[in-house]
């Protein structure tokens, strides 16, 4: 008999929002909670279901300003997020759980494990936007513009290309598509949500914050070999900030490599949480103290991180 998930309301700030358990009878490990980007609800991880479910409770959230949730005020929202993150663990019940952040929810994740890192037993974070250009915000005004002129078919189309490789000289699985999938998904939530529009052009009022550095949480990181948000370069970069952490690339897929290569990324998150191997990524670089980066070889392309033929 397959275990029953049940979803909880909670508040923060007097903004509603809520999240959803899938318990596993006999866990092997603390519960993963998984914090997504703009699209990303709590009814949007099936493959976690199948691949983490299998050796942990999964937990997904709509926090406020995603989802069904209550939108945020305006001005920074970080501190709100963090504490409706910190909600839901205390919410749990248990001392500690296993922090999943994938594009902007990994601000939330590593704010939430500098906060509080005694309550986070391992840190994933996947396809970070640790590095927003300014020819990347010139496109999301440019998006944000379409909105205002009444135009969520041209603002979904931009918010998709901008968040996507489109260069046919570097393969990415699926492409076509993913690239379908996330401009239909852009457009039905900036149609049907009161707050998407807010949520998915936050980033040029209210960036996150990824200095700073964290130690004292086991972490991995990962990008998409063609991520052209943040580059695995950037990326990589970053992880170094994090005392002795993993970084690794996946082969053919861009920024939205949850959605190309799905089950790798899920395999990915339920080997780390129960601290196997991680699979065909024998390239994974552990990475320095903080402040410096690793001299070893680059990981991006075929001759490191999952090989393009794990599909």
């Amino acid at each position: 008999m397959e275990p029953e998930e049940s979803v909880r309301t909670l508040s923060v700030n007097g903004l509603r929002y809520g999240y959803r358990v899938l318990p596993q009878p006999a866990p092997r490990t603390e519960p993963v909670v998984i914090i997504g980007g703009a699209l990303q609800g709590m009814f949007g991880w099936p493959q976690m279901d199948t691949h983490v479910g299998a050796v942990a409770d999964v937990v997904t959230a709509d926090l406020p300003g995603m989802g069904t949730a209550d939108p945020l005020p305006p001005g920074p929202g970080a501190e709100v997020l963090r504490a409706a993150l910190t909600g839901i663990i205390d919410d749990l019940g248990v001392p500690k759980v296993n922090l999943f952040g994938y594009s902007y929810g990994t601000s939330i994740a590593l704010s939430c494990a500098r906060h509080s890192p005694g309550r986070v037993a391992r840190l994933i974070l996947g396809g970070v936007p640790c590095h927003i250009d300014d020819r990347q915000r010139a496109h999301w005004r440019r998006a944000e513009q379409c909105l205002r002129e009444g135009d969520p078919e041209g603002a979904a189309a931009l918010a998709a290309e901008g968040l996507m490789c489109l260069d046919p000289d570097r393969p990415v699985h699926r492409r076509e598509l993913a690239l379908r999938y996330v401009r239909r998904s852009f457009l039905h939530a900036l149609a049907g949500s009161r707050h998407a529009a807010d949520s998915v052009l936050r980033v040029l009022g209210d960036p996150p914050d990824f200095s700073g550095g964290l130690s004292g949480v086991p972490a991995l990181v990962f990008a998409g070999e063609h991520d052209t948000v943040s580059t695995p370069a950037q990326q990589r970069e970053f992880a170094a900030t994090i005392d002795g952490s993993r970084f690794l690339t996946i082969g053919e897929s861009d920024h939205w490599v949850v959605l190309e290569r799905p089950d790798d990324v899920a395999d990915l998150v339920a080997r780390f949480a129960t601290d196997r191997p991680l699979g065909n990524a024998l390239a994974q670089a552990v990475l320095p103290r903080q402040g410096a980066v690793s001299a070893e070889r680059s990981l991006a392309g075929r001759g490191g991180g999952l090989p393009a033929s794990r599909r």
